[in-house]
């Protein structure tokens, strides 16, 4: 009993850590930003444009810092990353879009009223930082820093990417679907089991939700759930194994 004992708890032991490892090896290793000249404390994989979202959220001052990465539509056009304060779509957005001009980058702000009005100002919170970069991939980045409301716990969130810059205004952006897809939920706080929230920040990008291959964000409420699951059936499985080698 004992020679069959002792190799299958190890086996048993070592699939255990094998299946678990990856829900805790979540990081932003695999989505560095051009340059990586500054950190964050959490990313994920946007679903669609091929578009990424670094950021850290300090709850002491309700100030949230990005760096948003994408292609734009071809080298000359421009990408833009939005908060949405009243809704989940395009109009009402507040903008932060990038473009080359000149052969430098620059970040303009934009307060998107409507579908058919794109007006360069001041937007509706105050931001500060901006700026913007390009690597040697084809993408930019724009990065900045802004107020959000006291005690957030959410943004509606916006990206988008164009074809150009006519007399100073962008041109419009192609409909196809991952373009109209665009849009999605930032979560600032995760909330914990007992009910409060802790600024943990775990963003979910589409309102159906990312697959866990795509979610990148660190400490996924959700992993810890499958965790315990795949614990359970394991300690199960490693059980009748036993039985039957005795």
């Amino acid at each position: 009993m004992g020679s069959l004992f002792c190799p299958s708890l190890i086996l048993f032991f070592s699939l255990w850590v094998t299946l678990i490892s990856p829900a805790h090896s979540l990081n932003c290793s695999s989505l560095k930003l051009p340059g990586g000249k500054k950190q964050y404390s959490n990313c994920t994989e946007l679903p669609t444009l091929n578009s990424t979202l670094h950021f850290t959220y300090d709850a002491t001052n309700s100030s949230l810092s990005i760096a948003f990465s994408t292609a734009p539509a071809n080298p000359n056009g421009w990408i833009a990353w939005a908060i949405n304060p009243t809704a989940t779509g395009m109009a009402g957005s507040q903008a932060l879009l990038a473009f080359k001009n000149s052969g430098s980058m620059v970040v303009k702000t934009y307060n998107i009223s409507s579908y058919s009005s794109i007006v360069e100002g001041k937007l509706s919170f105050d931001v500060w930082d901006l700026e913007a970069g390009a690597g040697n991939d084809g993408k930019m980045v724009i990065y900045g820093s802004l107020k959000v409301p006291a005690n957030a716990e959410k943004l509606n969130q916006v990206w988008q990417v164009g074809p150009g810059v006519s007399n100073g205004q962008p041109m419009k952006h192609e409909f196809a679907k991952a373009n109209l897809a665009s849009m999605g939920e930032l979560k600032l706080v995760e909330k914990v089991i007992s009910g409060s929230s802790s600024p943990t920040p775990s963003p979910s990008p589409s309102p159906s939700g990312p697959s866990p291959s795509r979610q990148a964000a660190n400490n996924d409420s959700g992993d810890g759930s499958r965790v315990r699951e795949m614990s359970a059936g394991l300690w199960i499985l490693g059980l009748v194994s036993l039985l039957v080698l005795m």
